[in-house]
């Protein structure tokens, strides 16, 4: 019994080489055209990395580092379009250099440039266009542009990204300033309740920040004039 059943399992894995022999034997070509296919895109993704993207990011990050040096000294109009020393600017930093990381942070830059520079819509614009998943940096722009709207006098669009920057950030350093600066705004469209509510947020969720030392204090400036 034991020697059929053992013969049985010989017959059954003979049968299954037979079948996949055959079936590469047929389809060989096929198969050979997609390993060919997989092992280009592999190495034109190593080549692209190693050879073009990787050179490229390089040289963005060095084309940024005068304007890091402008902005940090205030002075934004260098820092956006270059100088005559050959340092070409955010703008075209941004522009040339197109998908790379630096690229991106430019976009930042530029828009916290027009924001000093009193151009709020321009400001908007490039703060939209930068993106990140970090959980300081992303709030941080989506506050600056809550800001910009603030200044523009767009109130309800202000107060609703910085309560959705508040969220997203959801920490001690920066949710209880875009509360802060929500509630303000709040006060001033009338809508005290709304701002109790994001005072409130303050001193029960991030009472260890330094906004809740003195949020006792804009909670009762809202209460009257609530009344």
């Amino acid at each position: 019994m034991a020697e059929q059943k053992k013969e049985n399992e010989s017959l059954n894995v003979e049968e299954a080489l037979t079948t996949s022999e055959a079936f590469l034997i047929k389809n060989k070509k096929t198969i050979f055209g997609v390993i060919i296919a997989l092992i280009v895109v592999i190495v034109g993704m190593l080549m692209y990395n190693n050879w073009y993207a990787a050179p490229r990011e390089e040289k963005a990050q060095v084309a940024l580092y005068k304007g890091q040096s402008y902005f940090e000294a205030n002075l934004y109009e260098q820092a956006l379009n270059g100088d005559s020393l050959g340092y070409a600017g955010f703008i075209k930093v941004a522009d040339e250099y197109s998908g790379t990381d630096a690229a991106n942070l430019a976009e930042a830059y530029i828009g916290l440039c027009y924001a000093h520079m009193g151009k709020y819509e321009e400001a908007v614009k490039a703060l939209d266009r930068f993106s990140a998943k970090d959980q300081m940096v992303s709030p941080a722009i989506k506050g600056a542009i809550g800001n910009c709207y603030a200044k523009l006098n767009q109130l309800d669009k202000a107060v609703a990204v910085l309560l959705e920057a508040a969220d997203e950030a959801d920490n001690n350093s920066l949710s209880p300033i875009f509360l802060l600066q929500a509630g303000e705004i709040l006060v001033k469209q009338g809508k005290c309740d709304e701002a109790i509510s994001a005072y409130t947020k303050i001193k029960d969720k991030y009472f260890r920040s330094y906004q809740a030392m003195q949020i006792d204090k804009y909670i009762e400036q809202a209460k009257l004039q609530q009344k």
